[in-house]
């Protein structure tokens, strides 16, 4: 994967390690199959993004049909894990070319680096849940499609 990934904590296992580094290589490298390999049957991506069925299954239809459409250099810079046998954190980015639509916005050529902020429960070395934050807003930002209003100053009245 690109980029220099820093372990914050020698008590994740070794397989609990392969298997968070291995999810974030599905969308690196486009292979969702991946995500069988280390995702539970029954994993929970919490929140579900619209239209996202559940499962692994879900996300891998997530990964082809919009985040590989509008981003089709996507890849996810991990840049720290930390945690504890059966939970870890991870600190990462997400980034790409917006060439495709994304959530309305029609494909601007701009690169994007989306911060990205996850927390994954584990069991017998496979995700069985992940809370996922991604800074959206930043990235539409970058790509020009939001502008946040500007603050008025209305003088006291007193």
């Amino acid at each position: 994967m690109p980029g220099t990934t820093t372990l914050q904590s020698s008590t994740l296992t070794d397989q609990e390690v392969h298997a968070i580094t291995t999810f974030y290589q599905a969308f690196t490298d486009h292979n969702t199959d991946l995500l069988d390999e280390v995702c539970a049957p029954d994993w929970q991506d919490i929140p579900l993004a619209p239209g996202q069925g559940p499962g692994p299954g879900g996300l891998k239809e997530q990964i082809t049909s919009v985040f590989l459409k509008a981003f089709p250099d996507l890849a996810i810079v991990v840049h720290e894990i930390f945690g504890s046998p059966g939970r870890a954190g991870v600190r990462a980015s997400i980034t790409g070319t917006h060439l495709g639509e994304v959530m309305g916005v029609a494909p601007t050529g701009q690169r994007v680096d989306i911060a990205l902020h996850e927390f994954h429960y584990l069991e017998d070395g496979r995700l069985t849940h992940t809370w996922h934050l991604e800074d959206w807003f930043g990235m539409f930002r970058n790509i020009g499609a939001w502008h946040p209003p500007t603050a008025s100053i209305k003088p006291s009245q007193g």
